[in-house]
């Protein structure tokens, strides 16, 4: 059986922090298939980075690839979990987030770098499988998040957008 098709999301369905990531998403009908194709070709990309490159940092204060895969992986559980929020029609606030503390918190380069790619398929999967059993309905949701609105279909492009977003950095400043 096919899943329901949510449409693009209007820019009343999230906060122009976000319109960047929607914009990455490059007005994709169909964000599941967004969200699977994007794994197999982040799974291709980091499958292939050599170990010398996995702590390389193309700046003094820029993370380093083991670390941006570690940001990819938090911030997809983050957006699931506030679309599982606001799909269930929980009307609770939600807060945002200090990314640069998650990173240092996390500790991504003492992973195995195996472990973070498989970890990342496991999230992403997990992702996919939430928003493919959401009813209809559930997707034009909105809820509270960082003060601001955001629509369940408007996290779905905005997950599609975000690792878009590190995809374009890995490739143009880390040369992967």
């Amino acid at each position: 059986m096919a899943h329901f098709l949510p449409g693009l999301p209007g820019a009343d369905e999230y906060s122009a922090a976000f319109a960047g990531y929607v914009s990455e998403a490059r007005g994709c009908a169909d964000p599941i298939a967004a969200l699977e194709d994007q794994m197999v070709a982040m799974l291709a990309l980091l499958r292939r980075v050599d170990s010398t490159k996995r702590l390389y940092r193309y700046g003094p204060d820029k993370w380093s690839v083991q670390q941006v895969l570690g940001h990819i992986i938090d911030v997809e559980r983050i957006f699931a979990y506030r679309a599982l929020r606001i799909a269930r029609a929980d009307k609770t606030p939600l807060p945002g987030f200090e990314e640069n503390d998650y990173v240092v918190a996390a500790e991504a380069e003492r992973c195995d770098w195996n472990s973070l790619v498989a970890e990342f398929e496991c999230v992403r999967q997990a992702s996919i499988l939430l928003l493919k059993h959401l009813p209809d309905s559930a997707w034009t949701r909105r809820g509270t998040s960082s003060g601001a609105t955001l629509s369940v279909r408007a996290l779905a492009h905005i997950m599609v957008g975000h690792t878009e977003h590190h995809v374009t950095i890995l490739r143009e400043r880390y040369l992967l």
